[in-house]
């Protein structure tokens, strides 16, 4: 029998490592033997190499040991993986199973603690479960620690509730964070509530963290004033404080608190500045979001990972390339080149900017290419309408998930190929891939594009299927898909009874309205949505200004322009600057919506000025008709957009020498007219149209109908008005 001096001998420290796995064997077996002495001495000598921190000496030792430790030595052994953080998982499991196997008996609760810390750390619930329900007895530590691991978890987060509303002991601090952490992972500010009240009945209230807490819990669910409420309550904030009520009211879209809330800070970290830079780019104002990225550079503020992923979609949306190549070169310089998540964001910026190839070269020198950032390039092959390039992309994918699936399928919905987007989402599912709400969200956008109503029907009932109908992006697509597809009825049903609504909610229901024609119901929504204390957006004032546009509302809608910059400080695009022409010319106000544009802070693109020629189409001004039109020449001569509205201008007052000069302009420049298309769909199948498309397996019949319906129209006296159309040959 060996004793103490002996085995110290035998230590691996003065050993060469080729002989450590012999004397790993000799002590070991020395130990496996059945005297008290010779495991006692064993287990000194796996302690004191834990305590040397050589921890893969200690575990080779335990190998040959086949009796129980003691558990100081356990103790050590787990002390050892928890501090060895890259591989403590798999020698926490060669401990535990060493536990296991030589049937250790023994409740230490911070011994099983620690085994029960590092499975929750490494994601391993399912074993983390079976540690925690095999304990005999559990601390506050004990529940904590797995609450924590599900509250990590969307799918787990519930879970997490239902273990802390079982627990047989008081939650202390920490028990109550982790679990109001679950309840905001949950967006349940019911269950966030019944928290509330026990934390106040154990009197942890004025504790910092858990009013941190709070605040973010309330805030994730949309509850902004009661999380406003617990912030004034607090006795005393930190910084984190600050920064989550900040944070919380940029996610609730209240821009203009957290700007009032970040000037009243008495110190301010990357993380308030990064949170003001990401509320000024997700509410559109780019700008400020730019602005407030430079002051944070001059008061000596290092941006971070995030900061530069909150930044670059600023650039992105106004395709500011010069200065996202700039903070490109800052990335390079903090060495965050390689983040995959500052990558996307580099990728979605380049794209946007038209800058496809710059793209690539970041997602192909990316170390590692994850989901996020395939999507990502797929989404910017999209955006440049290199749809082909895109699929080639997903189709080299690895492994494609649901978010692949669903960018690709939005690929398809944004360049307007929606029976591909159909038939993408179809392979989805064979594939046995569960759609997730944007997948829907996407495909419901096809539908509406389709005005394909039986369709979108079908993904309602997906939606209910697959528990979305109360995600806020599902039931934003459906208020859209059903207003668009003229079923605004189901549209307004589904608003009123949203659980939650976000500005892109309100909007969809005004944008409903306005092309319904229904322009009063649509400005009492946006009243109703001002009085709610949602801020508009700059999409939503695009609806109101169509509803104003559609009922001939001017008065109304200059206010509204007016209101957008003074009261919410949008500063307009070229699209609602377009919007108000479409609004005086339509009025008849010809003259001064050409005065309008003269006006206007840049200057003026195709869009803006082929709506005032639109209009005076519409009101037969032929000398202000010529003159847009010459101008649109100038700006783009190969778009036949203009020359069809001169032609159908001359047409309307029979002027066809004025038509036979306009197709000889558009036969010398190359302009060809992009022929026309409709589409319908019968027994959930989409058909779509072209002119003198004979295409379709059933055109015979189509045709034949169509002349009977034509003779029905002419026998009923029905004449047609051709005057605005344009007679090309070639069409």
């Amino acid at each position: 029998m060996m004793n103490r001096l002996q085995y110290k001998s035998m230590l691996p420290f003065a050993q060469p490592a080729h002989g450590l796995q012999n004397l790993a064997k000799t002590i070991g077996n020395a130990a496996g033997n059945a005297d008290g002495n010779n495991n006692e001495n064993a287990s000194a000598s796996v302690r004191m190499l834990c305590k040397h921190g050589q921890l893969k000496e200690a575990l080779q030792i335990l190998h040959y040991m086949y009796y129980p430790l003691d558990c100081f030595t356990y103790d050590s052994l787990l002390h050892g993986c928890l501090k060895n953080t890259k591989f403590s998982l798999p020698e926490a499991k060669v401990v535990h199973s060493h536990m296991i196997q030589t049937q250790f008996k023994a409740q230490d609760i911070s011994l099983w603690n620690k085994l029960l810390t590092i499975y929750s750390k490494h994601g391993n619930l399912e074993e983390a479960r079976r540690v925690f329900d095999q304990m005999s007895e559990r601390d506050v530590i004990s529940w904590t620690v797995m609450i924590s691991a599900y509250s990590r978890y969307d799918e787990f987060a519930q879970e997490a509730i239902n273990l802390f509303n079982k627990m047989d002991i008081q939650p202390n601090r920490f028990t109550f964070v982790r679990a109001l952490s679950a309840c905001a992972r949950l967006k349940s500010p019911e269950q966030g509530r019944e928290i509330y009240d026990q934390i106040i009945g154990c009197g942890v209230l004025s504790d910092l963290h858990v009013g941190n807490a709070l605040i973010d819990m309330y805030a994730k669910c949309r509850c902004i004033e009661d999380a406003h409420q617990v912030f004034d309550k607090m006795p005393q904030w930190n910084l984190v404080s600050w920064n989550t009520m900040i944070a919380g009211y940029v996610q609730n879209g209240f821009v203009d608190k957290a700007l009032e809330l970040f000037q009243k800070m008495p110190e301010r970290d990357v993380v308030s500045w990064t949170s003001m830079i990401a509320g000024f780019a997700q509410n559109g104002q780019c700008d400020e979001a730019l602005k407030f990225y430079r002051q944070m550079k001059v008061f000596g503020m290092n941006p971070n990972l995030k900061t530069f992923a909150s930044v670059l979609p600023a650039c992105a949306n106004l395709e500011a390339l010069e200065q996202g190549m700039e903070i490109h070169e800052e990335i390079i310089e903090c060495g965050f080149q390689s983040d995959v998540f500052v990558g996307s964001a580099l990728v979605d910026m380049y794209a946007k900017c038209g800058r496809i190839e710059n793209a690539r070269q970041v997602f192909d020198k990316l170390h590692q290419q994850n989901v996020v950032s395939w999507t990502a390039m797929i989404a910017g092959y999209a955006q440049v309408g290199q749809v082909d390039e895109a699929l080639e992309l997903f189709e080299r994918m690895p492994k494609p998930n649901v978010v692949s699936w669903t960018a690709m399928i939005a690929g398809y919905a944004q360049n307007r190929q929606g029976e591909k987007a159909l038939k993408l989402f179809r392979q989805m599912q064979v594939a046995g891939l569960k759609p997730n709400s944007n997948t829907l969200s996407s495909i419901l956008s096809v539908c509406a594009d389709l005005a394909a109503l039986a369709q979108g029907k079908e993904i309602h009932e997906e939606i209910i299927r697959s528990g979305f109908q109360s995600h806020v992006f599902a039931g934003n697509a459906l208020v859209d898909m059903y207003a668009k597809c003229g079923s605004i009825e189901d549209a307004l049903n589904l608003f009123e009874n949203m659980p939650q609504r976000d500005v892109v909610t309100w909007t969809v229901m005004i944008s409903g309205y306005a092309i319904h024609g229904s322009s009063k119901e649509a400005l009492k929504l946006f009243e109703q949505m001002q009085h709610s204390g949602m801020n508009p957006d700059r999409v939503t004032f695009l609806g109101v200004f169509s509803a104003c546009s559609h009922g001939g509302l001017v008065d109304e809608g200059q206010k509204y322009f007016n209101g957008m910059k003074e009261r919410y400080h949008i500063k307009p695009t070229m699209e609602h600057y377009g919007c108000m022409v479409d609004l005086l010319g339509r009025a008849g106000r010809l003259n001064e919506a050409h005065d309008f544009i003269n006006k206007m802070p840049f200057k003026a693109d195709a869009s803006v000025w082929g709506c005032l020629l639109a209009a005076c189409r519409i009101h037969h001004n032929i000398e202000l008709g010529e003159r847009i039109a010459a101008h649109l020449f100038e700006m783009d001569s190969k778009n036949a957009a203009p020359y069809v509205l001169l032609s159908n201008i001359y047409a309307a007052y029979g002027w066809h020498d004025g038509i036979e000069r306009v197709r000889k302009m558009m036969k010398d420049n190359a302009v060809k007219k992009k022929v026309g298309c409709s589409w319908i769909e019968v027994n959930k199948q989409v058909s779509t149209f072209v002119v003198g498309d004979r295409s379709h397996p059933q055109a015979e019949k189509i045709y034949a109908k169509l002349k009977q319906l034509s003779g029905q129209m002419k026998m009923a006296g029905y004449m047609p008005d051709i005057r605005c159309v344009l007679n090309d040959a070639e069409e």
